[in-house]
């Protein structure tokens, strides 16, 4: 059932997907999906979880190979490349990750995208804090701000590179093959120029009160 859900959202995405060709492809009566779940939500949440552990279990390993305790924009930057790498190698996992960002129905995509939510902030969270503990980010980086932007851009660079009209700034709508590196290495620099401890802060009103005069 698992593979026929996630073949068919992956396709048509949540709210579309078709139950009646789940539970064919799957070989049982439709009714008896509602054994397990209590609702369509929560067959759609199941299903995004699934996806969810396999793209986080890979992407541990990943953590753990690069070392998190190198300095964290040269770590940032390595994992964003190793995310870009994956998203190219499992077109299902893109699929479905393509269905919960851009599903167009609210409660559909209020259930998904709370459980690609927990995923993120479950990994990216401790990293963002220890490098805040060890001092590779200024002491007074609003952390929560460069979190909300981290769950911007790993989105964005698991889809863009793959599916046009994403993405009109970057290069990513036609890439060549190194188009999605340098895309992270501008993103990232973007990231160190307002958080890493070796870019001191600059005072935003001064500087433009220096550009008027």
């Amino acid at each position: 059932m698992v593979e026929a859900a996630e073949a068919e959202f992956g396709a048509h995405g949540f709210s579309r997907g078709s139950l009646n060709v789940i539970a064919r492809r799957a070989g049982v009566a439709k009714g008896s999906l509602f054994q397990y779940f209590a609702d369509k939500r929560d067959l759609y949440a199941f299903i995004a979880d699934i996806a969810s552990q396999r793209v986080r279990s890979y992407m541990e390993d990943l953590i753990r190979e690069l070392d998190p305790n190198r300095p964290f924009f040269e770590f940032l930057t390595d994992l964003l490349d190793g995310w870009v790498a994956y998203f190219a190698e499992h077109p299902r996992e893109r699929a479905l990750h393509a269905a919960a960002t851009l599903e167009v129905d609210t409660d559909a995509r209020i259930s998904v995208r709370s459980v690609l939510h927990r995923h993120y902030l479950d990994v990216l969270r401790p990293l963002v804090r220890d490098a805040h503990a060890r001092g590779d980010l200024r002491a007074d980086s609003d952390t929560g701000a460069l979190m909300s932007l981290l769950l911007l851009i790993f989105p964005h660079l698991a889809l863009a590179p793959y599916m046009r009209g994403l993405d009109p700034i970057l290069g990513l709508d036609e890439p060549t093959p190194e188009q999605p590196a340098l895309a992270v290495r501008r993103l990232v620099a973007v990231l160190a120029a307002a958080f890493d401890a070796q870019h001191p802060a600059t005072n935003s009103a001064q500087t433009r009160s220096e550009e008027i005069t």
